[in-house]
């Protein structure tokens, strides 16, 4: 394709169950002379989990906005799937801590749902007892709980969840990983999880996406942690660390018999 074209049509809809959910195709982004992605590919399929991983200012989040078409990409194009719906918590959200505004209220101005939808939504995050709290009155978790029901309330395709446990403890981080893992396996849904940390999701991911403007390489977890674009990038006392991990956590029952990581 190309450059005129992918300016042209940088958003396409696809037919066909067996097309991912979604596909970026040579997604490459300038803001004035900074280079923020370069070719990158990437795709999530029905019931799959992708991290995508990297340090700051690797453009992580500017993938997720050209991927939810808010910013247009100057080559490469976004494939969806026809009807796509999407969840999405953002990384970052402001609400005025002075607006009286009740975790339900602010669920019902934010998606117009009908209040068992609400409830039924906060019961599946673990947030049923939320319902009537003040939004500046819960915890870090909490919060992060009710922009993830939030998300479910478009009963979606696929969940794009940009850093979800931003200002969250360890062991918080841990549930909201594990509660994140089961909902995509209940409702069979795609995940697109920004992360820091591969750690704390290598036992749910099926594939990570190691990201530093462009793929540095991508597979399953077991061979990212081996590939030299996660030791260059990560160094290798980081890359030992989750070696040593993934050998005491077997994950290759999730694996596709013939996924290697590759080199971007």
């Amino acid at each position: 394709m190309s450059l005129a074209n992918a300016r042209d049509r940088p958003l396409r809809v696809v037919d066909g169950a067996s097309a991912p959910l979604i596909e970026g195709r040579g997604l490459t982004v300038r803001a004035g002379g900074t280079l923020l992605l370069n070719g990158v590919d990437i795709e999530v399929r029905a019931g799959e989990l992708v991290t995508v991983i990297g340090p700051n200012g690797a453009g992580k989040t500017t993938l997720v906005r050209v991927l939810l078409g808010v910013l247009t990409p100057m080559a490469g194009e976004v494939l969806r799937r026809d009807g796509l719906r999407i969840g999405y918590l953002p990384q970052r959200l402001h609400i005025d801590p002075t607006l009286p505004l009740t975790a339900r209220r602010f669920l019902s101005i934010a998606q117009a749902a009908q209040r068992h939808e609400i409830g039924r939504a906060l019961a599946e995050v673990g947030g049923g007892h939320l319902e009537r709290r003040m939004l500046q009155a819960l915890s870090g978790g909490e919060f992060q709980r009710v922009l993830l029901a939030r998300a479910l309330l478009r009963d979606p395709d696929l969940l794009i969840l940009d850093e979800p446990v931003q200002g969250v403890d360890v062991t918080g981080q841990l549930d909201l990983y594990e509660l994140i893992d089961g909902i995509r396996r209940r409702r069979g849904c795609g995940v697109l999880l920004i992360s820091h940390d591969l750690h704390l999701v290598m036992s749910t991911t099926d594939r990570v996406v190691c990201l530093n403007r462009h793929v540095c390489c991508s597979g399953h977890p077991e061979a990212v942690v081996k590939d030299p674009g996660y030791i260059g990038l990560f160094g290798a006392r980081a890359a030992a660390d989750l070696a040593v991990y993934t050998h005491a956590h077997d994950h290759t029952h999730d694996a596709p018999p013939d996924e290697t990581a590759r080199d971007g």
